[in-house]
């Protein structure tokens, strides 16, 4: 089984639930984040409800390929695990590539298949609808387009739960800028950390 995230049509910027694009809801006290590399601030991409949590998901596209936003560590993308708290629209810099152009709401649908690519041509197959009305999906395996990279908590140094993969979106227009990949996202529950990263 797979919980497939599917396009749900045009969001609210600052709704609360699950979506791509808009402005993130954070907790008082949020600073935006920059790019360690360029020193831009970041583009907000995500925000998933995972119960009473809200994971966020910045990446820079200040200069696209410069910096290495596809890596975990390196500096230039940060995931957020925020609490109940993060209830207030976020602050958003005026300068730097910080918003998707599209904010997309995100359905959760359950499909009976092996893995996430078979529930994604399946559920594509059954609705009649593209597959790339697919935006991701959540837990399960991610399935790797290269090598098994899971990160490791830099608090605990245990290895992350995966919690999401992330489809570049469903209009090449104004979809996420993964170079043609998907994205992947983690937590560590314990430490209250998260982490992300795109292979292509």
């Amino acid at each position: 089984m797979a919980d497939l995230m599917t396009y749900a049509g045009p969001a609210p910027a600052d709704g609360p639930g699950t979506r791509t694009g808009g402005v993130p809801l954070v907790p008082a006290g949020f600073a935006w984040p920059e790019c360690t590399e360029c020193d831009g601030a970041m583009q907000f991409l995500a925000q998933v409800r995972l119960g009473g949590d809200l994971l966020s998901i910045f990446m820079c596209q200040n200069d696209p390929g410069l910096c290495d936003e596809w890596d975990a560590t390196a500096g230039g993308n940060r995931a957020y695990l925020f609490g109940a708290d993060a209830t207030e629209p976020a602050a958003v810099p005026g300068e730097g590539e910080t918003l998707l152009e599209e904010v997309s709401a995100v359905e959760v649908v359950p499909v009976d298949a092996p893995a996430y690519p078979q529930a994604a041509a399946e559920w594509s197959r059954r609705t009649g609808r593209p597959r790339s009305d697919v935006l991701g999906h959540l837990g399960g395996e991610p399935a790797w387009l290269q090598f098994d990279e899971t990160p490791a908590c830099a608090s605990c140094e245990r290895p992350m739960d995966f919690v999401m993969a992330l489809e570049e979106g469903h209009d090449w227009h104004t979809k996420i800028n993964f170079g043609g990949g998907r994205g992947y996202a983690f937590r560590c529950a314990p430490c209250r950390a998260a982490a992300f990263l795109w292979q292509r």
